[in-house]
């Protein structure tokens, strides 16, 4: 039996929603699952890139055993109803970018539960994957709404239960997604950032994730504007991506912009607008990434609203 499972890519964070606002956006990854017949052929794992050399040489680096994420979330699954696995071919095509803060491992890691769940007769629900997907991912903010699609609003509590619910998102907000050609790995970009934080700043955050909910609830532009900032993770990343603080500032003040923010733990930019000259988007990022020699893929999308889609 074989199944296959179409996932869309991520993006976390929105702002001040750090580790619990995520969005899912049409960009995939599949993942396919494979029981083999014969006995002792072990675990094969093969990694397919659509996109450019650079990622395919990311891939080289990736484990095609027992260490690869997809087994260990598959292993995970399996452990969990009392089984171990048997002899599996896995096929991972990709279409998302690695280390560009757009959610592909979490991706992989959905689409590998979902492919082997539905392999096993579909024992765990949907609330049993969520969690199985954070135990290897470690927070939920990527996985829920690459399960879900849409705009999701999660939160792993003390007792390891995930608590998360899907939102409305306004479709008339395109969502430009800028992806530099340099890679940014997640644990460097959570490595620059402080164990402790101010008060005035863990408060900051706090009323801007309130007035980001309200704004996309209410469909609130003037509100959007003004709560997309944030001061507890891309002031202290900016660093790491060259010019994401000239992109910022370029559409701090125009009409139609609602703001610009770091997709994840980065080095992608997200710029949410409405009405505004997509084209004007397109040339402004290019002429700043342009003189710092960093080249840049610009597609303008909607939040896709499903989320992984077992294949027929």
């Amino acid at each position: 039996m074989k199944v296959s499972v179409k996932v869309p890519a991520t993006s976390a964070n929105i702002g001040p929603g750090f580790d619990c606002l995520g969005l899912a956006l049409p960009i995939y990854n599949t993942v396919t699952i494979e029981e083999t017949v014969l006995p002792g052929t072990g675990i094969e794992i093969n990694m397919i890139s659509e996109e450019e050399v650079m990622d395919e040489m990311i891939f080289d680096d990736i484990p095609k055993d027992e260490n690869n994420i997809v087994y260990r979330a598959v292993e995970m699954l399996y452990n969990s109803i009392g089984q171990e696995p048997s002899e599996l071919k896995i096929n991972i095509q990709s279409q998302i970018p690695i280390t560009r803060g757009l959610g592909s491992s979490a991706a992989v890691i959905v689409g590998g539960l979902i492919a082997a769940n539905k392999l096993l007769g579909s024992p765990a629900d949907e609330t049993a994957l969520l969690s199985l997907a954070t135990e290897v991912e470690g927070h939920p903010d990527n996985v829920a709404p690459a399960i879900l699609g849409g705009f999701v609003l999660s939160s792993q509590e003390d007792d390891g239960t995930i608590t998360y619910r899907k939102l409305d998102w306004p479709q008339e907000w395109d969502i430009t997604v800028c992806i530099p050609d340099f890679e940014l790995s997640t644990n460097i970009a959570r490595s620059v950032l402080p164990e402790n934080v101010p008060l005035q700043d863990a408060v900051y955050n706090a009323k801007h994730l309130a007035m980001l909910i309200e704004a996309v609830n209410s469909k609130d532009e003037k509100l959007m504007k003004i709560a997309l900032h944030d001061k507890l993770h891309q002031p202290y990343r900016e660093k790491l991506v060259p010019g994401m603080k000239e992109i910022m500032e370029a559409f701090k003040h125009e009409d139609g912009v609602l703001g610009c923010v770091l997709s994840g733990a980065g080095p992608t930019m997200l710029i949410i607008s409405h009405k505004y000259d997509l084209d004007k988007i397109k040339s402004t990022v290019r002429e700043i990434w342009e003189p710092q020699s960093v080249k840049v893929d610009i597609r303008t999308l909607k939040v896709e609203p499903k989320g992984a889609e077992i294949l027929d």
